[in-house]
């Protein structure tokens, strides 16, 4: 047994705090106290103090958050990141399906996957819902780089039988890949799986029907796609299933639409397909940066919530900006406000942490710093730039929240703890 404590300002989101008045829990001066890296106490600093005579307490100076989730990136795209000129479909082409083809070579992967989940570190992330490619050994890099750094990260091979030449599956191919994948992986470490078509219209009906075998089969696993993210896109999804009501109908025919089926964007919604999401509890991992650098929209929030839909928040680095959940939280909130829509920084907060941690089904593990939890927390620093400093001194909680969702980047993560060890030190250099 290994007790270690930690002194500092604590804050989290366990709920939604526009329905739930109680969802954030603040000490001012709280005492974080683990056992082999599962939370044990959380309180005040006064109340706990005594509780726990011989266990040394490091003082952090700045302000604990649960780790970051994001519940949407693509990690062989963080090459082609800040890619000029194109819309989404054109992208594709022209940008990134180039780049993934190089993860034919696993040496090419894994060295890419070491440095994006190092990176996701040095912006306080800790877990994470991640596309690879079509090959399957591009998820076994992944996988062995979570291993090494004991992240919590689900991926799953994507499927795309419809694809280019060079990132083109075959339907036998993604079914054995993707079973021997599960097998290999199910719960090593603290991973998870996800079938992965990449959207509808790069597999056959044949895949998206393999796709839903593989989720009956398997009901632990997530279902990790794309949903309606720009028009021309959605216009050439109905030109495919002309006989599909809307953008899910394509996906629900085929058994892809339930309670664990996580989809990036669904920024252009219709009532009908928003209530069908609800019905089955499906989620939607908002991703403000990637919509607004491709010019595909903007998330409506207010659609969104009068169905009572599931969010969380994605980078969707390579169309995404940044890696920065803090800065993706900033921009969700100007997405928001472009609609008419004030977000309180506490939601953001949420979206970041605990509300993608729901999305992808880790909510009992990670995402608000309750007690059983894994111990992953970041330090945020207030003090990161001048300007930072100077808009939040003397400044209440939720102007400083926001200040840092605004203002903040990777610049504002002081530390990032891995189940209570220091994964990340920005003193230090680097990976501590």
């Amino acid at each position: 047994m290994t007790l270690k404590a930690y002194r500092g300002e604590i804050l989290s989101v366990q709920h939604d705090p526009r329905h739930r008045p109680d969802a954030t829990r603040h000490e001012s001066d709280g005492l974080l106290v683990m056992e082999d890296g599962i939370i044990v106490a959380r309180g005040a600093y006064a109340d706990l103090a005594d509780r726990y005579p011989g266990v040394a307490v490091e003082n952090l100076p700045g302000l604990i958050v649960p780790g970051f989730v994001d519940a949407h990136v693509h990690y062989p795209q963080m090459d082609r990141i800040a890619a000029h000129g194109e819309q989404l479909l054109d992208w594709l082409e022209r940008h990134i399906f180039p780049a993934e083809k190089a993860f034919a070579d696993r040496a090419h992967a894994s060295e890419v996957a070491g440095v994006f989940l190092d990176e996701l570190l040095r912006n306080g992330t800790t877990s994470a819902l991640v596309f690879p490619t079509v090959h399957a050994h591009s998820v076994d890099a992944l996988f062995d780089a979570a291993i090494a750094r004991n992240m919590r990260i689900a991926s799953g091979k994507v499927l795309m039988d419809l694809g280019p030449d060079g990132l083109r599956d075959t339907i036998e191919a993604a079914r054995e890949d993707s079973e021997a994948l599960i097998r290999r992986w199910r719960s090593r470490g603290r991973l998870s799986y996800a079938v992965t078509p990449r959207f509808a219209l790069t597999s056959s009906d044949a895949q998206l029907r393999l796709a839903g075998d593989l989720l009956a089969a398997h009901p632990d696993v997530l279902l990790h796609t794309h949903l309606a993210e720009n028009l021309r896109e959605c216009a050439a999804v109905i030109d495919r299933f002309p006989d599909a009501y809307h953008y899910l109908d394509a996906y629900d025919r085929f058994g892809l639409v339930g309670a664990r089926s996580v989809f990036a964007h669904g920024i252009h919604m219709c009532d009908r397909s928003c209530a069908r999401m609800a019905e089955t509890g499906a989620g939607i991992a908002i991703c403000p940066s990637s919509n607004l650098f491709l010019g595909s929209g903007f998330f409506d929030f207010v659609q969104a919530d009068a169905h009572g839909i599931r969010l969380g928040l994605g980078t969707d680095v390579g169309a995404g900006t940044s890696f920065s959940m803090l800065f993706t939280a900033g921009l969700a909130y100007q997405a928001a406000l472009a609609r008419g829509t004030a977000l309180d920084p506490f939601f953001g907060l949420y979206l970041a942490t605990a509300g993608s941690a729901a999305l992808l089904h880790i909510g009992d593990r990670v995402g608000s710093l309750e007690l059983g939890q894994e111990a992953d927390f970041v330090v945020l620093d207030s003090n990161a730039t001048p300007l930072i400093a100077r808009r939040t001194a003397g400044a209440s909680l939720a102007e400083r929240l926001f200040a840092l969702q605004i203002l903040g980047d990777d610049r504002a993560i002081m530390r990032t703890y891995i189940m209570g060890e220091c994964a990340w030190d920005r003193n230090a250099g680097g990976s501590s």
